[in-house]
């Protein structure tokens, strides 16, 4: 594989012969700061002096900045991370390449997984029809056929442009053989269709309208019907969307279309490619022969004999039909009559289903009314008519009529026959005669056929020239080359031989306009071992994928094993061998469980030196290596060090081990357990006990671990020991009830002491600090639990005008037992009051219109003074700058200046 950077196209610019487009690996390039300049080019993007072709001396070297220095170190390290990206990026690429070469089962799991799926949505479009037919499939093996080649890739080919028939792709089904073509081929063939046959047969090109046929079956299609629009099979939805869970190009709905033959009844399955099978509908129907009784049959079968003696009536008359109960129309009576002829004059033993013949007598033979003439006429039936002489008869040439007896002949007139001759210009000069005129001997100038040439000539001679037509032929490739043509040349009659789109075949069709028809032929694109067979058109038989086979792979075993596991035909080696190795350890004698490693591909890790960034490394090499067994499995029961738990071990690491757990051997103290991980236990002489520690366990170091008494969180001053430990003598520091004051109390009193003491103990003797619900503090002194006292200090209560005022105890005011009411001085009171704000509400009303008024009436004043000042507010004051103002002050010094130096120069000139 060729570095990134040497494969053509893939330069910063647009070379000869390279791309703009970059590679689907490679690593976008930055954009280029404006302020680093790389090694070789000046600020403004030309070159250097003496370092390019522009330079102007070579010789010359300018000092290099630190700037560019820097610059030129970062250019040089992302061009070495672009290199590394690639690289990765390509053995990437390799290694899921060698994974999918190499892959055993990946491909089997994915046909079985496919498999499953395709299964799934066959039987879902099966579902509405097996429910109705009661689980009977057996006329749906058409159907299924056109469902599994919908299925199978490259199985659904379009026969226009010979490529297959894809999922996402608009598609046209013909309603005559089904075939699926491309919506875009089947265009363009419709429209190519009707331009070829309106250039051959209209004289006004395209004003008639022409057919065009199937490219498989020829069924024929009028211009209107020409597809524009994408269906799915059903025709129901346009444009159906993609769905992995339906057939492709189908809607997913029923299907709804009508039976063929038309039985009243619609197609029951899911949308479908192909003909709908036949209806499963059930209906009661009788024979053909309307005896038996009506019996329920299936719709598409619904036509049946009850094999009893039709009986019907023949069409002869006579006799009745024998058969057996038939459809359709009784055969012809096969019995035999004795029948006379038309005439009457023969007889004969026929079938009783012809009683009309003819005798064997050519002519009737009767004599006619006349008494002259017989009946020329064979063998009938009635009267034979007048004589055929009879009345009134013309002349030879029809000029002249006159009545004569039948015995005699009708004379020549004596005048010109005047008949049109055969060439349909001139008449018979022959006098009237009997019999066909002469051909036609005057002699007139002819044209030839094609108009190119005359000539003097008898008229009843045809003169064709030698000239040779130069046209060419409606296939336009030969030319016409017919001896005086006169334009309506035929059509071509070579054959075309023109190589068909499957390249191995050329066209048999006499030679034509236009793109030949598909090639009719088919290819088998058969399996590995040949028991498959898959039929696709010609010339699709090196894109289709090979079909799955179903049956089992015939390879012989590479390994050890006496036969391969079973699997599927296949192309290419046998996936590696997943049987179990089932060989005898020689160190234990168990069987190796392990699958079989006979041929275990391994990958070669090979680090050649690499000459730089720019070259790619070797790709892995996997060699096909014989593995040793591995070490031996099967489960040993092992008991641990210290015998807590039996475990099963691989065979290959039986021994003694640890479990882990602590020893838990009872020590010393009778308090505590051995905690070393698990060991090894020497016991005592003459111990029974396997649960005492023993010589390796530990001495018990730690502190007593008795439990102490209810409520005492002290722990015992003593050490680990046996037996009841001493009174606790600590003092606990304690809150009091009301959480203020700290007590400190013996912890032996507080645990041993009753609820009644440890409320005396607990308390503080001072009065309690909590309030009541009425808000005042309590009266008792340092209690647990809420205050639940009567609260009896004195409150003051007014009546809801605020004017009487009464004191009452707190509980009554706070439980509502007591209300101070308004007498008759408050509501006397209240009614002034009311007077009062209502008068000075009116007179603040009055207040305010007037001060209205007062503001209407000024402004009305300032609008009559605005009138007359209008004019002294157009008037604009032109202010004077101050240049204006003092420039006379300053030009008068200035001038004085320059004249003073002008008079100074000349008095020292001179």
């Amino acid at each position: 594989m060729e570095p990134a950077w040497r494969q053509p196209g893939r330069g910063r610019g647009r070379g000869r012969g390279g791309s703009s487009v970059a590679p689907e690996n490679a690593v976008p390039r930055a954009p280029r700061d404006k302020g680093v300049q790389t090694p070789g080019a000046s600020a403004d993007g030309g070159p250097r002096p003496g370092r390019g072709r522009g330079g102007t001396a070579a010789g010359v070297l300018e000092p290099i900045s630190d700037k560019v220095i820097q610059s030129f170190f970062l250019a040089e390290l992302s061009t070495q991370a672009r290199f590394e990206e690639i690289r990765r990026s390509n053995q990437a690429v390799a290694q899921k390449l060698t994974e999918t070469q190499y892959s055993s089962s990946s491909d089997e799991e994915g046909e079985e997984e496919e498999d499953g799926k395709q299964g799934k949505i066959l039987a879902s479009t099966f579902t509405t029809y097996t429910n109705q037919s009661g689980g009977d499939i057996t006329d749906l093996e058409r159907t299924r056929q056109y469902l599994n080649d919908a299925f199978q890739s490259g199985a659904i080919t379009c026969l226009i442009c010979i490529a297959s028939v894809k999922r996402n792709q608009a598609i046209w089904s013909c309603s005559g053989c089904y075939c699926i073509f491309h919506m875009p081929c089947i265009q363009k063939w419709a429209k190519d269709s009707i331009f070829l046959v309106s250039s051959v047969t209209d004289e006004d090109f395209g004003k008639k309208e022409h057919p065009w046929p199937c490219p498989k079956c020829r069924f024929e299609y009028k211009p209107h019907q020409t597809p524009n629009r994408y269906y799915c099979y059903c025709g129901k939805v346009e444009d159906p969307p993609l769905d992995p869970w339906l057939l492709p190009h189908s809607c997913g709905q029923v299907c709804d279309r009508e039976f063929k033959p038309s039985c009243g009844h619609r197609c029951l399955l899911l949308c479908h490619p192909g003909p709908c099978p036949p209806c499963p509908k059930m209906v009661t129907v009788t024979c053909f022969c309307k005896k038996a009784r009506p019996v329920p049959r299936r719709c598409s079968a619904k036509s049946w004999s009850c094999k009893q003696t039709c009986g019907r009536r023949l069409p002869c008359g006579q006799h009745p039909c024998q058969s057996l109960c038939h459809e359709g129309d009784c055969q012809p009576c096969p019995r035999v009559s004795t029948q006379r002829c038309l005439c009457g004059r023969s007889v004969a033993e026929r079938l009783c289903a012809s009683p009309v013949w003819q005798c064997e007598q050519v002519v009737c033979g009767r004599t006619l009314s006349c008494g002259n003439h017989t009946c020329e006429r064979v063998c009938h039936r009635g009267p034979c008519g007048e004589c055929p002489r009879s009345g009134n008869r013309a002349c030879p040439c029809g000029k002249s009529k006159c009545s004569l007896p039948c015995t005699e002949d009708v004379p020549t007139c004596g005048d010109t026959c005047d008949k049109v001759l055969e060439c349909g210009l001139h008449t018979c000069s022959m006098r009237c005669h009997r019999g066909a005129c002469e051909t036609c001997r005057q002699e007139v100038e002819k044209q030839c056929r094609c108009g190119k040439h005359t000539k003097r000539m008898p008229c009843h001679k045809e003169y064709l020239c030698e000239s040779k037509c130069t046209k060419t032929r409606d296939c336009l490739r030969h030319l016409c080359k017919r001896k005086c043509c006169p334009g309506n040349c035929p059509p071509c009659d070579q054959s075309c031989g023109r190589a068909l789109g499957c390249r191995n075949h050329k066209c048999p069709s006499v030679c034509h306009r236009g793109s030949c028809y598909p090639c009719p032929e088919t290819v088998d694109v058969k399996c590995q071992c040949g028991a498959t067979v898959l039929a696709v058109p010609c010339g699709r038989e090196r894109a289709t994928k090979p079909p799955r086979c179903k049956e089992i792979c015939r390879n012989p075993p590479t390994c050890h094993h006496a036969s391969r596991e079973r699997h599927r035909c296949h192309f290419g080696t046998c996936p590696p061998c997943q049987q179990a190795c089932q060989r005898v350890l020689s160190k234990c004698g168990h069987v190796c469980p392990a699958p079989c490693h006979d041929e275990v591909m391994l990958k070669k890790t090979v680090k050649p030196q690499l000459a730089g960034p720019w070259e790619q490394p070797p790709e892995p090499v996997f060699v096909q290596t014989a593995l040793p067994c591995p070490p031996c499995q099967v489960p040993i029961p092992q008991a641990c060090l210290g015998n807590h738990e039996v475990s099963p071990l691989p065979c290959h690491a039986v021994g003694p081990y640890s479990c882990r757990r602590p020893c838990g051997r009872l020590l010393a103290c009778g308090n505590h357990t051995c905690a070393r991980e698990c060991h090894s236990v020497t016991l005592p002489d003459r111990t029974e006990d396997k649960q005492k520690a023993g010589k390796e366990c530990h001495q018990c170091e730690e502190g007593c671990s008795c439990p102490r008494p209810p409520g005492c969180p002290h722990p015992c001053p003593l050490p680990c020991h046996s037996g009841d430990c001493p009174s606790c003598t600590q003092m606990i520091r304690l809150k009091c009830h009301c959480k203020i004051t700290s007590l400190f109390v013996e912890c032996l009193k507080i645990t041993t002491a009753d609820n009644e003491t440890k409320r005396l103990l607990g308390s503080c003797k001072n009065q309690c600090p909590k309030q009541l619900q009425c808000g005042h503090r309590c009266k008792e002194t340092c209690h647990p639990g809420s205050c639940v006292g009567i609260c009896s200090q004195k409150v003051k209560l007014r009546c809801p005008c605020k004017r009487i005022k009464r004191e009452y105890p707190c509980f009554k005011a706070h439980e509502g037992l007591v209300v101070v009411e308004c007498d008759e001085a408050c509501k006397d009171l209240q009614k002034k009051a009311s007077e009062m704000k209502e008068a000075e509400e009116k007179a603040a009303i009055e207040e305010e219109k007037r001060r209205q008024q007062a503001e209407l009436e000024a402004f009305e004043k300032r609008l009559k003074g605005r009138r007359k000042k209008t004019k002294r507010n157009n008037e604009v004051d032109i202010k004077e700058t101050a240049w204006q103002k003092y420039k006379m002050y300053i030009m008068v010094p200035v001038c004085g200046f320059l004249l003073a130096v002008a008079t100074f120069y000349l008095i020292q000139a001179n």
